[in-house]
């Protein structure tokens, strides 16, 4: 009966941990399989699909942070029902998300942002994703 209950608790346990991650998405799209998230042909790309997508019908979830040459940003997995791709985003504001800075992204991967915002600068030479905000985090 113990063992049973063992049993049981583990598997719950397992079951919890597993819908906490995000959907699996399976990604149809040959730039975003062939360039970085950081490139500008990948960014240009992004750009193309998220004018043809309702934007309600997005989710972000933590990929992971990263600082060259003191420049941070972040990245994104996005996905959509017709969109599977990583969204690398510039921050100049680190208003609610000091935690993510201060830990440098660690224990926030795999975190679901809901209503991520961002803005868009694009020029010939650059394409860039600004972080502007965020309601909430489900971890």
């Amino acid at each position: 009966m113990k063992s049973t209950f063992i049993i049981n608790a583990m598997f719950l346990g397992i079951l919890c941990f597993a819908s906490c991650d995000r959907p699996k998405c399976n990604n149809n799209n040959p730039i975003f399989e062939n360039y970085q998230p950081n490139s500008k042909v990948y960014k240009d790309e992004l750009i193309k699909q998220l004018n043809v997508i309702d934007h309600k019908e997005l989710s972000y979830w933590f990929h992971k942070y990263e600082n060259i040459n003191n420049t941070e940003s972040l990245y994104f997995n996005i996905q959509g029902e017709e969109l599977c791709a990583i969204l690398h985003i510039s921050v100049n504001n680190w208003k609610n998300l000091e935690n993510i800075r201060q830990n440098e992204g660690k224990g926030y991967r795999g975190a679901e942002f809901i209503n991520l915002k961002f803005s868009i600068a694009q020029d010939i030479s650059s394409t860039k994703f600004i972080y502007s905000s965020f309601d909430r985090i489900i971890d």
